[in-house]
């Protein structure tokens, strides 16, 4: 899809409803350093088929500013096959704990989120990512079962993988300011030894 014609993807409101419980393949490879785990994919996302497209959505804005990315990525009409590459070379993945799309998180239950603990379980084992980010403390504590967690740094069971739980950049989570999520993945990607503009190098 060239620029232009990504540039003209638009939907109507009730266009976006019939995305609901269509899937997002993952963005990895098994280079992955980083992983970002959502918690699953919102309407515009499985319509377009790239992780966070909803211009609201401070993810890609976030790498930007944390100096993870040496461009602003937009994904709201599908990625670009050049950014696409990028990230994968970079060694940055990003998948969901839920793979089935919904206009909110609160539309998933806690067999699924427990479910998607175990799926994320198996791609840990198998790939074995440097660290793992779970986007948002609430989904974590409950695919995890982890109740008492804090944002920051988990207890791992993995010993070649950190787990880390980091602030969702979703716009519906306003007390995470940009500057807060910029700073919560730029410590990710630095653990995960994925160097940034911040590092000098």
């Amino acid at each position: 899809m060239g620029d232009a014609a990504r540039d003209r993807v638009r939907f109507t409101r009730d266009e976006l409803k019939r995305f609901s419980g269509k899937t997002v393949p993952d963005l990895i490879s098994d280079r992955v350093r980083l992983l970002f785990v959502g918690i699953n994919p919102g309407l515009r996302t499985a319509a377009v088929q790239a992780h966070f497209a909803p211009r609201g959505n401070r993810f890609w804005p976030a790498l930007h500013r944390a100096g993870i990315t040496d461009r602003l990525i937009d994904a709201s009409s599908g990625f670009a096959p050049a950014d696409r590459e990028y990230l994968l070379r970079r060694g940055i993945g990003i998948t969901n704990l839920v793979a089935r799309a919904t206009a909110g998180a609160d539309e998933l239950t806690a067999a699924e989120l427990a479910e998607g603990a175990r799926k994320l379980d198996r791609i840990i084992r198998r790939l074995s990512p440097r660290v793992v980010a779970v986007l948002g403390i609430t989904a974590y504590r409950d695919a995890f079962h982890d109740s008492g967690a804090k944002p920051g740094k988990q207890a791992s069971p993995y010993p070649a993988t950190e787990l880390w739980v980091v602030p969702n950049p979703s716009g519906r989570n306003a007390h995470a300011s940009l500057e807060g999520l910029a700073a919560a993945y730029g410590e990710v990607a630095r653990a995960a030894g994925i160097p940034t503009r911040c590092d000098g190098r």
